[in-house]
């Protein structure tokens, strides 16, 4: 497969292309849907193939083959794809120049996972959750990936790496006095079966989330009001991935997404205020473990940690070769594509609010009355990332500085800029969650990555759904 990208990038070059890259890449995938203490299927899937990208003539152009036998497929491939162009004379596509790089990374993997291991912590996980009084359905997909990705380019950049994801899915549902309540969770990250066996992490997420789900049968909804939120890391993970991190995306920014996943508000704000002082955002694809953590993305650019906000003043976004041009900046490593058969995008690697520095508990015992919104669940955001609301899986209510009652079907609401602003603590319990099913692009393409945060407090109006 290595020699085959290599040859494409040199015929390609032949061809009279202004500039050529190939992605090789293989994966294995294995998983196992577990219910009611039982595998109900195992699934195991071997994929390879090579895309290509080249612009000839002022136009991008791509081609992928699944599986090539030979090198005259590929030849095929590139020959008909630069066949359908049509050359662009009014805008010059310009790259930000980008030094070889020439590197073979192997991605940590402690315990190499295999099948019979992730089917046997997926069935202690089920019959955990199974054991609370009040479950009447488990959901528990343990599922790993090991992948090879190899990148060159006419440029003389030649990356090779190697990596394994292992993650868990659980779903914990409860039944009672015709309320149904369910609490779902995702454990994980980059590397292999330690990812799921440390510190018994999986045993007590499953524990936690049934608990929850039983004890939400019994819980009230909420009336509507605007109130002081805090919310947990978890929750902010995803507040953080649809109200900070798309709109970040540069090709969001100039308006290139708007047709089918929208834009960004703050177009043209690089440099003002967009929050209050205790918010700071970047995006890191060196975390380590993260699902969003590799050394170089899908141009071959080496990556590094991005400050996206600091102390409220929008800094920058994120930025391949060809958007950095125009902003004036860049590259930041964030070009991505969910495999071989699709284009890269701008995508986050691993995008969080930074640490705080308060204790949680003092944030909480600050509050006279309010709301604790916990955990990630449904989000729904307009085209701009403006106006913004999101389901969370449970909340409490605080009332002079105490955690009180137990509230179900609860969905935060708010507008971008004026709960940025509304934010005035952030927690020392920074935590970076997975994302296992972010959507991007016309043909979609689902990504991995991470985002994260501290518990952080803020206004927002809260109600609930039913």
């Amino acid at each position: 497969m290595q020699d085959f990208a290599d040859k494409a990038v040199k015929y390609a070059e032949q061809s009279g292309v202004q500039y050529c890259d190939a992605r090789a890449e293989q994966q294995e995938r294995k998983s196992a849907l577990i219910e009611k203490n039982s595998v109900e299927y195992v699934r195991t899937n071997d994929d390879r193939g090579i895309g290509i990208r080249t612009i000839k003539d002022n136009v991008w152009n791509f081609c992928s083959i699944t599986n090539p036998k030979t090198f005259e497929q590929i030849k095929d491939a590139i020959d008909n794809s630069l066949k359908s162009s049509k050359s662009n004379n009014r805008n010059k596509i310009k790259l930000y120049p980008n030094l070889a790089n020439k590197s073979k990374v192997n991605y940590l993997v402690i315990k190499k996972p295999e099948l019979e291991d992730i089917i046997k912590i997926g069935l202690e996980a089920d019959k955990t959750i199974s054991e609370i009084p009040k479950i009447i359905k488990s959901i528990v997909n343990p599922w790993f990936t090991i992948n090879s990705k190899y990148f060159v380019n006419t440029e003389g950049s030649e990356i090779l790496q190697n990596f394994t994801d292992t993650v868990i899915d659980m779903i914990a549902t409860a039944h009672n006095s015709g309320i149904t309540q369910s609490v779902n969770i995702t454990e994980g990250g980059r590397g292999g079966l330690e990812q799921l066996t440390n510190k018994n992490k999986i045993q007590k997420s499953a524990k936690e989330i049934a608990v929850k789900a039983s004890q939400l049968t019994l819980a009230k909804p909420v009336k509507e009001e605007n109130s002081t939120v805090v919310m947990n890391p978890d929750f902010v993970s995803l507040l953080t991935h649809e109200i900070l991190g798309h709109p970040s995306e540069a090709d969001r920014v100039l308006g290139k997404e708007m047709a089918w996943a929208g834009g960004a508000w703050w177009k043209n704000k690089l440099g003002e205020k967009i929050g209050s002082e205790n918010l700071n955002v970047f995006d890191d694809p060196t975390m380590k473990e993260s699902l969003g953590w590799y050394q170089f993305d899908d141009e071959g650019i080496e990556t590094k940690k991005t400050t996206l906000v600091e102390n409220g003043v929008l800094k920058n976004h994120m930025q391949n070769r060809e958007t950095s041009m125009d902003f004036d900046s860049i590259p930041t490593g964030n070009m991505r594509a969910t495999n071989y058969r699709f284009i890269p995008l701008i995508r986050m690697a691993c995008t969080c609010i930074g640490n705080g520095d308060r204790d949680v508990n003092e944030i909480i015992k600050e509050v006279k009355h309010g709301y604790l919104i916990s955990n990630m669940k449904i989000p729904s955001i307009d085209m701009k990332r403006y106006n913004w609301s999101i389901s969370c899986q449970y909340a409490q209510r605080i009332e002079n500085g105490e955690i009180t009652n137990l509230l179900r079907d609860v969905i935060v609401m708010g507008t971008a800029p004026k709960f940025f602003e509304s934010i005035d603590a952030c927690g020392n319990d920074f935590t970076v969650r997975p994302i296992t099913n972010c959507g991007k692009g016309d043909p979609m393409q689902s990504m991995i990555m991470g985002n994260g945060g501290p518990t952080i407090r803020g206004n927002a109006t809260v109600k609930s759904v039913n």
